[in-house]
């Protein structure tokens, strides 16, 4: 009751400060842990910091639901999974030790395992919400039906705080693998997309893939009778458990080697059998090969007509000039309904002012 009471005063708290920037038209800047700052376009408006509001709701294992507040650590709601035996699936990266839920949803980021398991967005079950009036809002999971068309759960995810303060969140969990393996490969960046492609229409229990430097890393994950198998069947070097987790953490956290890069880092999402992109600079191929990370000094029109000839999308994830925008400019048709969303939401254009693109 005590920690109940705390909650409800910290909500209050931030609903009377959201209303206060609201008649006066002032911007806030939604932020947990801050560990993701650097993602999105410049920073605007006063700070509003969410780790007041903390604390696992809910958690039933036997459901394979998870609930926790915004300023919960990510790292405490992994820990208290993996003490039962489960996992947030799609692999969320920290970058840093404050990392919190709300910042995780908000950013909507996805780690290795995404490959298998799934984006962040398909483990989203239902999110309780502060919108721009300062009013709580819930939706999805056991609360209320989503409004206007839309699966308002999944839309918080990678909104950057756009839209909202994630006040709560209840996620889908899953066990954690019963085996792992670890496989390296000497392959060119042809022959690794195109053996990625091929062990992809494969029953393999393939969990995450890594390719740079002429060198192709898999993640095997499963029961360990699969694994054994599907590590024969694809050979290459065994790695040793501990290296394997430490490499994969790297590439999940951007401590990697590939990341000490002083160039700006672009993030392309393209279909997975998208041949090499031929951009200047350093690769590194990611979930099975539609995600290809890019170290590169080339300019932002030579990188994003490379990625939309691909049918696909650049985002430049750290670094380099935000004047250029940091996401794939919208068609006019998108556009629109961002916009249409934002005046629903937060009206008087209180969160996040510009952080995903200007006019929003």
């Amino acid at each position: 009751m005590i920690l109940s009471d705390a909650m409800d005063a910290v909500l209050e708290k931030l609903s009377e400060t959201v209303r206060a920037a609201s008649r006066s038209k002032r911007a806030l800047r939604l932020r947990g842990g801050g560990t993701k700052d650097f993602y999105g376009n410049a920073l605007e408006g006063e700070v509003l910091d969410t780790r007041g509001y903390s604390g696992i709701v809910t958690y039933e294992p036997s459901e394979l639901v998870i609930t926790a507040r915004c300023g919960t650590r990510l790292a405490a709601t992994e820990s208290a999974m993996r003490e039962r035996g489960q996992m947030l699936a799609f692999e969320p990266p920290h970058f840093g030790e404050g990392a919190t839920l709300g910042g995780m949803v908000a950013a909507g980021l996805s780690g290795p395992r995404r490959q298998a398991a799934g984006a962040l967005r398909d483990f989203v079950l239902g999110v309780k919400i502060m919108d721009g009036r300062g009013d709580v809002l819930s939706f999805g999971g056991q609360v209320m039906k989503n409004v206007a068309g839309y699966d308002v759960s999944r839309l918080m995810a990678g909104s950057l705080g756009t839209l909202g303060i994630i006040l709560d969140v209840s996620l889908k969990a899953l066990p954690r693998p019963a085996a792992e393996a670890t496989l390296r490969l000497e392959l060119p960046e042809d022959k690794a997309i195109e053996q990625l492609n091929r062990w992809g229409g494969k029953p393999l229990p393939i969990g995450a893939s890594a390719w740079t430097g002429g060198e192709l890393a898999v993640r095997l994950s499963g029961a360990a009778a699969a694994v054994a198998a599907a590590q024969k069947q694809i050979g290459g070097e065994l790695v040793e458990p501990e290296q394997g987790e430490r490499f994969w953490t790297g590439i999940r956290e951007q401590t990697d080697p590939f990341f000490r890069n002083d160039a700006p880092l672009w993030r392309i999402s393209v279909p997975s059998t998208t041949p090499p992109l031929k951009l200047p600079g350093e690769p590194l191929i990611e979930w099975g090969g539609a995600l290809r990370w890019l170290c590169s000094r080339a300019d932002a029109r030579t990188v994003r007509d490379a990625a939309k000839r691909a049918r696909g999308h650049a985002t430049l994830f750290r670094g380099g000039d935000k004047s250029v925008g940091v996401f794939q400019p919208l068609a006019p048709a998108l556009m629109k309904i961002h916009k249409e969303l934002k005046r629903e939401f937060d009206p008087q254009g209180v969160f996040n002012r510009g952080r995903m693109y200007p006019e929003l």
